[in-house]
């Protein structure tokens, strides 16, 4: 096996073939510690400063340890990077024949039975909706004849939220299995045989969990044949894992149900009237349950839910509808498989809905067999949640029910050097090793922690300016936004205004709009909204000195380096609201048995999520620049030095002036430089 001093040497396999490469002793370190977790099939909580190169770092023992790897990332879009882009480059690198696939959810692919469908039903509401169906098919045709896999990450003539791939996809409800007339084409089931087959699988979180707590016959399958485990972004598992350990129903499910019901009994029992009437008293039901609720977008908790007007009589009115619908799909359920398949989601939906109608649990369950019953809103649907109040449980019990190593990695997962707050989380502490043959053995749980290689004191600077009115006053965005008009002045646009807060969002953005107006600034102004978050962000690059007006959709998975980035500005500490129905049932039980919830939970919550969004400004050990962070509290209160201290270790003022000067000069540096550049 090649030893990783080697590989990582300034003179090795990734430095030859991989021109920016550099030699950093932490992510030598970091793959030495993944390596050894592999190898103990123990765990490994690693954070990994910016710069650090964790990828590579767990990429390269993963690709050597000859065993099967399942690699889960963030976001689809990482996903598709780190198999495009890192892996390749790595496994061309060390010149291992290491058998790699990608794997994504179902709704990721062209489903051939629901494509020929929508072609045959041929009513859309639309034209654009009809063109891109049948430039979906085009796509299809392609992919069958071997060119492509059928994701639509493939296809860029239609957009991602159109509602063609409505129908030209699939859902875990609606798909037919084994009974599909196209199984033995389809494009999900090519992917899962390759996952299957193949070393190295990449997938996503939602996926995982999706596939571990549904049974949906994808990563619960690799599961039990892999070696290793590996999530990057792993800050993100505890609200996945909640989101998924839990349980909803939704009006759109109903509505969903009520339209395949109804294209069922008009393919296969056109002569019984009985379906379609059924469909159409679902369909009315789902749309009185969301009418119930006057508010546009809202998280409510259960009390608020069942207080509502109206929500106990519409929750009748869809068990009543589902009941109907049931018993008409029943009658005509063995004239064909969708008609039976219809069936089962009506009596699934019917469960679920009774499962959150039910009466709340006695106070005296303890913590972990706990559930939060509660509810979103959203402008077309409401969805009601049953969530546990801890996914420690159920999420230890997954990640230590086998002799396998788990590695969880991102920049951001400790506060302050401490890694109790995100293991608490998850439950992932030292247990007894039932696989070791050694009496007593632990099952290694190892923490470690690599800062960023930046030169953070020298490239850097932690501004929070004084006189600041407090957060939550009404006069405090628009103070925010003068304090960072100098700065923006000063480094010619390239600018992040982050806010906790779509409506701090648009007042900042609208009071930019009138400054720009009257100061006659050139800068492009942007804002969140005005596309999708990958055209906002080329945009930004490209144009070199626009200033973004954006919110928490920002904070992550965002990366500029160079020149068109020099300031973050965070309006405030990004303190989750106390009345989101998750956070206040979990605050309620540390207080109950005996804790304090604002240092154990909200403090170190609120520390990590700030380190995102601080995160966005030095990408590149090249970059400089300010961040601003609106929110005095980070100074003046006691838990602040503990917020603070979590960031990189960068310059700190409170003096404007010491701010604008530094942005002047690196600004004028930058210049210096692309000059030098140019005219060699």
């Amino acid at each position: 096996m090649q030893k990783l001093a080697t590989i990582f040497a300034a003179d090795g396999p990734l430095a030859r073939h991989i021109p920016q490469f550099r030699q950093r002793d932490s992510q030598r370190d970091m793959a030495r510690q993944v390596e050894q977790a592999i190898a103990q099939a123990g765990v490994l909580i690693a954070e990994a400063g910016t710069g650090t190169g964790k990828t590579f770092a767990y990429l390269v023992p993963a690709l050597l340890s000859g065993g099967k790897t399942i690699i889960s990332t963030g976001t689809k879009t990482l996903q598709d990077q780190l198999y495009h882009r890192d892996l390749p480059t790595v496994r061309e690198a060390l010149q291992v024949p290491v058998t790699t696939a990608l794997l994504k959810g179902r709704a990721n692919y062209v489903c051939l039975h629901h494509l020929d469908r929508a072609l045959d039903e041929g009513r859309f509401p639309s034209r654009e909706e009809s063109r891109h169906i049948h430039v979906i098919r085009r796509f299809a045709d392609r992919a069958l004849n071997g060119f492509g896999s059928g994701d639509k990450a493939e296809l860029s003539d239609v957009p991602e939220r159109s509602n063609a791939w409505n129908q030209a996809t699939s859902t875990r409800e609606n798909c037919l299995g084994a009974q599909c007339t196209r199984h033995a084409e389809c494009f999900l089931m090519k992917a899962r045989k390759a996952a299957m087959d193949a070393e190295v699988v990449v997938v996503n979180h939602h996926l995982f969990f999706a596939d571990l707590v549904l049974k949906d016959d994808g990563a619960q399958d690799l599961l039990p044949a892999s070696n290793t485990v590996i999530f990057d972004e792993a800050h993100q598992l505890p609200e996945t894992a909640t989101m998924f350990f839990g349980q909803s129903v939704s009006s759109a499910q109903f509505l969903d149900l009520a339209r395949d019901s109804r294209l069922a009994g008009v393919a296969h029992a056109p002569d019984f009237p009985g379906i379609a009437e059924a469909t159409a008293g679902l369909d009315k039901a789902a749309r009185d349950l969301r009418l119930a609720f006057l508010a546009q977008t809202a998280r409510l908790s259960g009390d608020a839910i069942r207080a509502t007007d109206g929500f106990a009589s519409a929750v009748g009115e869809c068990h009543g509808a589902l009941s109907e619908l049931r018993a008409a799909l029943e009658s005509q359920m063995d004239r064909h498989a969708e008609i039976a398949q219809c069936l089962a989601r009506a009596d699934e939906l019917s469960a679920r809905l009774s499962a959150w109608d039910a009466q709340p649990l006695d106070a005296g369950v303890s913590q972990q067999e706990a559930v939060i019953r509660w509810g979103e809103v959203f402008p077309q649907s409401v969805a009601l949640h049953v969530s546990p109040l801890s996914v420690a449980e159920p999420f230890r019990a997954t990640v230590f029910a086998q002799k396998r190593a788990w590695i969880f990695t991102s920049a951001t997962l400790a506060v302050k050097g401490d890694f109790s707050h995100y293991q608490n989380e998850l439950g992932l502490t030292a247990v007894a090793d039932e696989f070791d043959p050694e009496p007593g053995a632990q099952k290694p749980v190892v923490t470690a922690q690599w800062l960023s290689p930046f030169d953070f004191p020298n490239r850097a600077v932690l501004y929070v300016p004084e006189s600041l009115p407090l957060p939550n006053t009404p006069e405090h965005t628009t103070a925010v936004v003068d304090a960072a008009l100098p700065l923006i002045a000063a480094a010619g646009g390239r600018t992040f205004l982050l806010f906790t807060s779509l409506r701090a969002m648009n007042d900042a953005h609208a009071q930019l709009k009138a400054h720009w107006e009257r100061a006659g600034w050139n800068f492009p102004l942007m804002v969140q909204g005005e596309g999708t978050r990958t055209e906002l962000l080329e945009r930004f690059r490209m144009l070199g000195n626009a200033v973004l007006v954006a919110s928490h959709s920002f904070w992550e998975g965002v990366d500029v380096k160079g020149q068109a980035l020099s300031v973050v500005v965070i309006d405030k500490l990004p303190f989750a609201p106390p009345d989101d129905p998750i956070l206040a049932a979990r605050l309620s039980a540390i207080e109950k048995s005996g804790g304090n919830p604002f240092m154990e939970y909200q403090v170190p919550h609120t520390a990590i999520v700030l380190k995102q969004g601080a995160g966005r400004l030095i990408r590149d050990e090249t970059d400089a620049g300010v961040l601003m962070i609106g929110d005095r509290r980070l100074i003046e209160k006691s838990y602040g030095r503990r917020i603070w201290q979590s960031l990189p270790p960068m310059r700190r003022t409170r003096d404007r002036a010491e701010a604008v000067q530094f942005l002047v000069q690196t600004v004028a540096f930058r210049e210096e430089a692309a000059t030098h550049t140019a005219a060699a």
